[in-house]
């Protein structure tokens, strides 16, 4: 079985290069993922730069001493928020040092892959950012490269426990969870009051009284009230998670043929689509710009997505937040989930493990100053204390003047966690061939089977 897993892990990372990484996910839009993406486009430089770390990093954590070398993408957002947590560090451990390196994701997984397939471990970091939707998947297919971070010290009780979710395999947690990724629904009030509608109608409501809502606005106004990219599914995995489903079932076999969840989210998407109130554009630039330029009412993804919304300075004041939909005949049902982010791991290759994890209880697990400092870069905790903060308190007059980084914690505490496993993005993929071919009038059932079939092809069994 581990063979099997090697083989799918090693073919599933161009994979993870392009969905994990790429423009045209919602998983790479996340803000840790658009790090990815940004710097894959510089892989010529950052790569050189990513191989010298490898090799420093042996050295390093062969040193021990006050020195951690970190890797991680996107010197705006990860870097930054490292270099914080290093200030704030400092303060009473002045002798400390971080060595972080430019590390894009997809090289990220490649030299986990290929550290964990040679046996060689050496050339791994103290500290390594991962996707939160691969992370399952790499403990579970490389258990000795990681260190269990449970009896580290780090209260995981005050994370969001969808988000630190992610990261526990077999019970033990494997993460430090960072950026937040709790889905909000994302509103333009100007479009609602044409309709005699307000933000507060879509709040704690369900999909139903959503597609109702829906048809209210496009009557007034001839404008959908959502967009998404056709041949993805990254509404379906917002819906399946708000209920606390997934696409696997613990043991890591595929939960889609008698997923009675699922298929209430596929239904549901549907009804959307033939609605009007969900109309499907062919790439994420268009996705970004039907809301930017008002095409549609509004949107429901990742809190990321709120930077690409407030480009539009003209529409300040007109937008408002909200949470998401719930799933109606699911008992499981929320009106909270998740889509993109990452957690830090520590690496077995890790010489001062003592270091590296009092160094993350005392900043992402244990400092309101960090998350504060690194708040204007658009890093949104989901650390629950954080958004306690003055700083988090803030209205934001792009946003009616609404504290919606506290309001997005909050959210993020009510996330129920999910199974992503080690073929999270080829049962990902053979869902979305699933819901086209639904939408276009295929069975349901037989979609359903033909993606099973699909994900357990590509497991092997």
């Amino acid at each position: 079985m581990k063979r099997k897993i090697l083989a799918a892990v090693l073919a599933s990372t161009m994979i993870l290069s392009l969905v994990g990484c790429g423009g045209g996910s919602a998983d790479s839009a996340g803000t840790a993922d658009t790090g990815a993406a940004a710097d894959s486009g510089a892989a010529a430089d950052t790569g050189a730069a990513a191989d010298t770390g490898a090799a420093d990093s042996g050295d390093a954590a062969a040193a021990g001493g006050e020195t951690l070398t970190v890797w991680c993408w996107d010197p705006a957002f990860n870097m930054n928020a490292m270099y914080e947590a290093e200030k704030v560090y400092q303060k009473d451990h002045p002798d400390f040092k971080l060595n972080v390196i430019e590390t894009p994701w997809e090289d990220v997984q490649t030299k986990i892959t290929t550290a964990a397939a040679s046996g060689d471990l050496s050339t791994l970091p103290d500290i390594v950012l991962m996707q939160d939707n691969a992370f399952q998947k790499n403990v579970i297919s490389y258990p000795d490269a990681f260190v269990d971070l449970t009896n580290s010290g780090i209260d995981f009780s005050q994370f969001a426990a969808g988000k630190a979710g992610y990261s526990i395999v077999n019970g033990a947690n494997y993460g430090v969870p960072f950026d937040n990724g709790a889905v909000v629904g994302c509103y333009r009030t100007d479009v609602l009051e044409q309709a005699g509608l307000t933000v507060d109608d879509f709040t704690d409501i369900t999909w139903d009284q959503y597609i109702e809502n829906g048809k209210k606005v496009l009557d007034a106004t001839g404008k959908p009230l959502i967009s998404m990219q056709a041949g993805e599914c990254d509404l379906i995995m917002m819906m399946l998670q708000s209920a606390g489903a997934s696409l696997f079932n613990e043991d890591g076999t595929a939960n889609i043929v008698d997923n009675d969840t699922l298929k209430a989210v596929m239904e549901t998407y549907k009804a959307l689509k033939d609605s009007g109130v969900l109309v499907e554009v062919n790439s994420w630039d268009e996705y970004v710009g039907s809301f930017v330029s008002g095409d549609v009412a509004g949107t429901v993804n990742g809190c990321w997505i709120l930077a690409s919304i407030q480009t539009a300075e003209d529409q300040a004041g007109n937008w408002a937040i909200t949470n998401m939909p719930s799933l109606v005949g699911v008992s499981s049902a929320t009106n909270y989930s998740n889509n993109g982010g990452s957690s830090w791991a520590v690496t077995a290759n890790c010489q001062n493990t003592d270091l590296a994890f009092d160094f993350l209880a005392s900043t992402f697990a244990g400092s309101t100053e960090l998350y504060d400092n690194i708040l204007p870069s658009g890093a949104l905790a989901t650390w629950a204390p954080a958004g306690d903060s003055d700083a988090y308190g803030v209205g934001n007059d792009f946003f009616g003047g609404d504290a919606v980084s506290a309001k997005i914690v909050e959210y993020s505490t009510k996330v129920p966690s999910n199974i992503t496993g080690v073929y999270y993005y080829e049962a990902r993929d053979a869902v979305a061939t699933a819901i086209t071919n639904y939408i276009n009038g295929s069975d349901l059932e037989t979609e359903l089977q033909t993606a099973a079939d699909t994900v357990n092809f590509n497991m092997g069994q």
